[in-house]
């Protein structure tokens, strides 16, 4: 249905058309919030939920750990307690600021979560600590991350069937309250997919993202070498 199809809302100019999952609307989106919180079919969006865990374990983990690596300047992007002989706790992290993190700040970051796990002691048996950055073809985890990398390529698995699919790929398009929007090749229509939804969701290796990813290289070296000139300059005075 179309925005003059309901009393007391006036048609709109070019309304943008978007499909959430389970019902079909033609909306401008600042209606479409409004009746995000006024439909029976959106009414389950408005609960939040990030997908930086799987576990309960990793949940246990996370709210030991996340505190020690926020005093540190970072932001744990996601966290997992993965099995095997001896079980590997990998953890993502990044600066909050420009969403990346360096080879000596993994390490510091390291020694400083090694500290609360040997005090806490929360992992029985052997394991490893892995300490790293999101990656290029970043996962997509918090329902800002949906947003910060707006025009990028992702894939997005659900926890369960939506219109007899879990897995869904596309052109991220932001968000919209509790949903995440989503531009499919070939369809007319904006995918709104619930956040609550998501269980996995990255970003797809594309030129555009390599692209990014070496502008942000050379933005990261140039700095480096600026501070270090700097320290230098500091040095001979």
């Amino acid at each position: 249905m179309t925005v003059g199809d309901r009393p007391g809302l006036s048609p709109l100019p070019s309304p943008r058309l978007t499909r959430y999952i389970g019902c079909h609307i033609a909306i401008d989106s600042v209606v479409r919030r409004y009746r995000a919180a006024a439909f029976g079919p959106a009414a389950f969006l408005l609960v939040r939920r990030d997908v930086k865990t799987k576990t309960a374990e990793d949940r246990q983990l996370l709210e030991l750990l996340e505190p020690v690596v926020q005093a540190e300047g970072f932001e744990i992007v996601r966290l997992r307690l993965m099995g095997g002989a001896v079980r590997r706790l990998q953890i993502m992290a990044e600066r909050p600021e420009d969403h990346d993190i360096g080879i000596d700040e993994c390490t510091r970051l390291s020694r400083a979560i090694s500290a609360v796990l040997d005090a806490a002691d929360p992992i029985s048996g052997e394991y490893h600590l892995e300490v790293s950055s999101p990656g290029i073809d970043r996962p997509l985890t918090r329902l800002e991350d949906f947003e910060t990398f707006e025009g990028l390529e992702a894939k997005i698995e659900l926890d369960r069937l939506a219109e007899n699919r879990k897995r869904f790929k596309g052109v991220l398009a932001g968000v919209d309250g509790d949903n995440v929007c989503l531009d499919i090749e070939g369809e007319e229509e904006t995918l709104l997919l619930p956040f609550a939804w998501i269980a996995e969701a990255k970003l797809v290796l594309t030129d555009e993202l390599m692209k990014r990813g070496a502008e942000q290289r050379a933005a990261r070296l140039e700095q480096q070498q600026n501070d270090q000139d700097t320290e230098e300059e500091d040095e001979v005075r």
